[in-house]
């Protein structure tokens, strides 16, 4: 993890820190999401790992450590994963649709982590607090330059960049945070689809619509190409020609 120099550590080699700090996160991540932040000990986080309590104590201080980490993970990876996806995608409607639908993707991967930054970042000291927050502006500037690319071309109205921005982030956070009324009507697939019906289509113009359809058959459904998380993304493809 990148956040590492935030978090003391008794071990020096930082490729074990890494590695004994994820697989205590991601335990802490679902006994803090089913348990609550408060009510888990660090004695559970063990078994759940699959660690001595004391192990833990190599690596974390304390729980508001392991927290922490755990917040920052799941913002950075939005921050992280994003970007690849959109590599070689010229065209600023493409990379707007494609950047809401990778989002979501990402989201689905990180449902229980997605609802436990938005329930647990008010236990963070203050400090810490104001890391995560920025961790999370990061990615809305993604989504808002996207906008404004998309703006500055004339495919998209003039709108208020930065409010559409977090329209698109909370699209993708409610996929995790109702998920449980989400899932029993929509596929992940249709989901991004109405996404991009709902909070895209309406804002562009004549020419951005012309642009859209243009895209849509030559590449298909964005949410099957978004889906596919880790493969390498296709270079030099998706020219702006509409």
């Amino acid at each position: 993890m990148s956040t590492a120099a935030h978090v003391e550590s008794a071990v020096t080699d930082p490729k074990l820190i890494e590695e004994r700090r994820g697989q205590i996160v991601r335990a802490a991540v679902k006994l803090f999401s089913e348990e609550g932040f408060y009510t888990t000990t660090i004695q559970q986080i063990a078994r759940e790992a699959g660690v001595s309590t004391g192990l833990i104590y190599q690596y974390f201080k304390d729980k508001d450590d392991v927290l922490f980490l755990a917040l920052k993970l799941v913002l950075e990876t939005y921050e992280h994963e994003i970007p690849p996806r959109l590599e070689g995608i010229k065209h600023p409607v493409e990379r707007l649709c494609m950047a809401l639908s990778a989002y979501c993707f990402i989201v689905d991967g990180l449902k229980q982590a997605t609802v436990l930054a938005y329930r647990s970042t008010k236990s963070l000291r203050p400090d810490r607090r104001t890391l995560v927050k920025e961790d999370e502006l990061r990615t809305n500037r993604l989504m808002e330059a996207c906008v404004r690319a998309c703006v500055a071309r004339g495919y998209m109205c003039r709108v208020n960049e930065y409010l559409l921005a977090y329209q698109y982030v909370m699209f993708a956070h409610a996929w995790a945070l109702k998920n449980w009324a989400l899932r029993g009507r929509y596929s992940l697939a249709k989901y991004v689809s109405e996404g991009v019906r709902l909070l895209i289509e309406p804002f562009l113009t004549e020419k951005g619509c012309a642009a859209l359809d243009a895209i849509r058959r030559r590449n298909g459904d964005f949410s099957r190409e978004a889906g596919a998380a880790h493969q390498k993304p296709r270079r030099g493809r998706n020219a702006e020609a509409v």
